[in-house]
């Protein structure tokens, strides 16, 4: 479905009413199209598979290998991490999917259909990113609770689990879901600098996978005051994946961290798509 028909779609005009291009139009059209896509879904579905399935595995894990740890082990074992350990890994495929919201329409040419319905440009980068929070942040706040209830059953087998009401329980489970999205809104302003789905998702893969173990390569003088501040590891900090790094952020601290690499990110990617062309 080309940009202009999906706009045409998302607007109820009447006979002899001018076409207005509007914000609210602009995130129907993109609603359109990304529920359009059958990428979506087969990659919403891999993300939801891999956070809640290596969750379980690693709460199964954990449960029947805990009376072989360490007391230092079993001192700082954290439950409700433990069930949300998928996030690290469904994180690439829900970033894996930001980009692909943006890239994929360069790949296509239908980026030109885009901008020639919305000539303002803007309208169109503030539409995809308000339609990717807006459905990436329910399905990954569902896919948290699940994790977490499904790990903690699996503890409790072993009397290890917890419940929702335990102390950084519920923040670490919306703290989750917070992290997917904004790691994701990451991918798609990846994919409008980049305009190359091979190039975003390599980038993105890169900053979230590769970039930490080589830092902690580093002498620790210099790896102990770089590592928190990586986007992955501030954003882990929200929801307690980050608790082996020295110097770990606190929680909301490391969010902010992460916000703020996304807030950068988009603003170079917006100006690029005002400066140059598609």
């Amino acid at each position: 479905m080309s940009a202009v028909r999906a706009l045409a779609a998302a607007t109820p005009a009447t006979a002899g009413t001018a076409l207005k291009v509007t914000q609210g139009r602009v995130v129907r059209s993109e609603l359109t199209k990304l529920s359009s896509l059958r990428s979506t879904i087969y990659t919403l579905l891999t993300a939801v598979v891999l956070m809640i399935g290596l969750g379980a595995v690693f709460s199964a894990v954990s449960a029947s290998q805990y009376h072989g740890f360490s007391a230092a082990d079993k001192a700082s074992f954290n439950p409700v991490t433990t069930s949300l350990d998928g996030v690290i890994f469904a994180v690439v495929a829900f970033g894996v999917l930001g980009v692909l919201v943006t890239s994929g329409e360069y790949g296509t040419g239908m980026i030109r259909s885009s901008l020639t319905a919305v000539p303002r440009r803007l309208p169109v980068l503030w539409g995809k990113l308000a339609v990717f929070a807006g459905v990436i942040f329910p399905v990954s706040l569902i896919a948290s609770l699940v994790s977490f209830f499904l790990g903690q059953a699996l503890l409790n087998g072993h009397h290890l689990g917890v419940s929702l009401t335990a102390p950084g329980a519920l923040r670490s489970v919306v703290g989750a879901a917070l992290y997917i999205t904004v790691a994701g809104m990451l991918g798609v302003a990846l994919g409008a600098l980049l305009r190359n789905t091979a190039a975003g998702i390599a980038t993105f893969t890169g900053v979230f996978f590769v970039v930490p173990p080589l830092a902690s390569l580093l002498p620790s003088a210099v790896s102990d005051h770089l590592a928190p501040y990586l986007p992955s590891h501030a954003g882990e900090a929200l929801w307690g994946g980050a608790a082996s790094i020295h110097n770990a952020l606190a929680p909301w601290s490391g969010f902010v961290v992460l916000c703020g690499y996304a807030a950068v990110l988009i603003a170079v990617a917006a100006w690029r798509l005002r400066r140059s062309d598609a």
